[in-house]
């Protein structure tokens, strides 16, 4: 599958919202006071399931489901394309990348800031290569600018090679329950992230993830670079995961030790205690 396929399948076919804040929660239930599932990014479209007093229950383009503020959204009609979906889209290549109201750093503050992954619509692209501003539509309408090396126009799949040199990029970005940004992640959300790298749309969730038929099981004296790693008290109850990336290691985020993401071994002995299941992406 083709990365831009991958995103493709992230547009929701039924009447929906895109998000409008750099990093959006999604909770349990209809309050800020309950737990954090998941989260969308800005540009991400939902499906708007059902509206609460300033609250929506929405599905992502990964079939997960939560409640989000309606602050945090921007409705679109269902005869409208959805934002981002057409035309020249930047992808923030950059762990965090800076909109501004005008083509320069210096004379107001950023509009946003953006987490790595975030899409904007491209309005104007610099006429030739000395250029390094983009003009962009921000979902309510209005025009921003965002510099041309915090993006990415066209992005595509990465090798297995290269998205474990892609991973270390991310050593030391704090643990984050519920987290899917390079603001935050957590474990699952950290690994659905390097996977999505690779074209390939995945469950959310770790056991989900380990139950998922996009992979195929694989024994760990058989582990290649690329393959996933799920950790817990059983294969029934898999409660971590991280991808493996050869000689003995693996990167994932976790809160053992020190709460980022970090490269462990898979030998020391906590590690080696709780692998549960081995898996390899068909």
């Amino acid at each position: 599958m083709s990365l831009l396929l991958a995103f493709a399948l992230m547009i929701p076919t039924s009447p929906g919202a895109v998000v409008i804040k750099p990093v959006a929660n999604m909770y349990s239930a209809p309050s800020e006071d309950v737990d954090v599932v998941s989260q969308a990014i800005f540009g991400s479209t939902v499906v708007l399931v059902e509206e609460k007093s300033g609250w929506a229950k929405v599905r992502t383009g990964d079939d997960y489901t939560g409640w989000m503020l309606l602050v945090a959204l921007r409705r679109y009609d269902i005869a409208d394309h959805a934002y981002a979906s057409t035309g020249t889209v930047a992808q923030v290549e950059d762990l965090s990348a800076n909109v501004y109201r005008e083509p320069s750093v210096t004379k107001h503050q950023p509009l946003l800031a953006l987490p790595f992954a975030a899409r904007l619509e491209v309005v104007v692209e610099p006429e030739n290569d000395g250029g390094h501003w983009l003009k962009v539509r921000l979902p309510e309408g209005s025009s921003a600018w965002i510099q041309r090396g915090d993006v990415n126009l066209n992005p595509r799949p990465l090798s297995i090679k290269e998205t474990i040199e892609f991973a270390k990029r991310f050593l030391g970005i704090t643990y984050l329950w519920g987290g899917t940004s390079s603001f935050g992640f957590d474990c699952s959300g950290f690994t659905q992230m390097l996977v999505s790298r690779r074209g390939i749309l995945m469950p959310r969730d770790a056991d989900v993830q380990a139950a998922w038929a996009g992979v195929v099981p694989v024994k760990r004296s058989k582990l290649q670079a690329g393959d996933l790693l799920f950790f817990g008290e059983s294969p029934q109850r898999i409660t971590h995961t991280g991808m493996y990336i050869g000689h003995g290691k693996f990167i994932h985020d976790t809160t053992h030790e020190h709460p980022g993401v970090q490269i462990s071994r898979l030998a020391d002995p906590h590690w080696t205690k709780l692998l549960v299941a081995c898996r390899r992406l068909k």
